[in-house]
């Protein structure tokens, strides 16, 4: 709503900082439902010593595109709490009938030889990279293919998360 820096004013200020972090409060709220991939903050610890100093450390980021690919490459073989799998055929869909009787284990993710990830809202090429590093190193042998709406740059994902209609779909295409 201010076209130049000569017409900003206090209250315009306060109100486009008030709508920044409204639109970060309305992403917390999309995930506050998933028991696993909730946050992309690790507090870590408070106080790390270092040549008998004491530093405060500060919090972590960890991004929710690391947290995913990391659950679907875990060894331990857990079933995943936040990725669901949908039966696709009539094997699969008696699979799961059956499984209201006896102990019946779900596909996981990472069973298959290729795994393909589509990333709605768009994917920066750093993120592609950290996906091929953590299969090759957690993975090695299976293929992986990373889709997205969009490549984003730094400017291009802080320009999408603050646009007034950034749930709106570009309509010149």
């Amino acid at each position: 709503g201010c076209d130049s820096s000569l017409n900003l004013t206090s209250q315009k200020a306060t109100d486009a900082v008030d709508s920044i972090f409204q639109s970060l409060r309305d992403i917390t709220r999309v995930r506050m439902h998933m028991k696993q991939f909730n946050s992309i903050h690790n507090p870590g610890s408070n106080t790390h010593q270092a040549s008998g100093f004491f530093f405060s450390l500060c919090a972590s980021y960890k991004p929710l595109l690391k947290q995913v690919v990391e659950e679907i490459c875990n060894p331990d073989r857990l079933d995943p709490v936040d990725i669901e799998h949908v039966s696709s055929g009539l094997t699969d869909l008696l699979k799961t009938g059956f499984s209201m009787f006896m102990k019946v284990n779900r596909p996981h993710p990472g069973d298959h030889p290729l795994l393909i990830i589509f990333m709605v809202g768009g994917v920066s090429v750093s993120e592609v990279k950290m996906v091929k590093d953590l299969v090759a190193t957690r993975k090695p042998g299976t293929q992986v293919i990373v889709l997205s709406s969009a490549l984003l740059t730094p400017h291009s994902a802080v320009e999408l998360l603050f646009a007034p209609d950034h749930l709106q779909p570009d309509t010149d295409i």
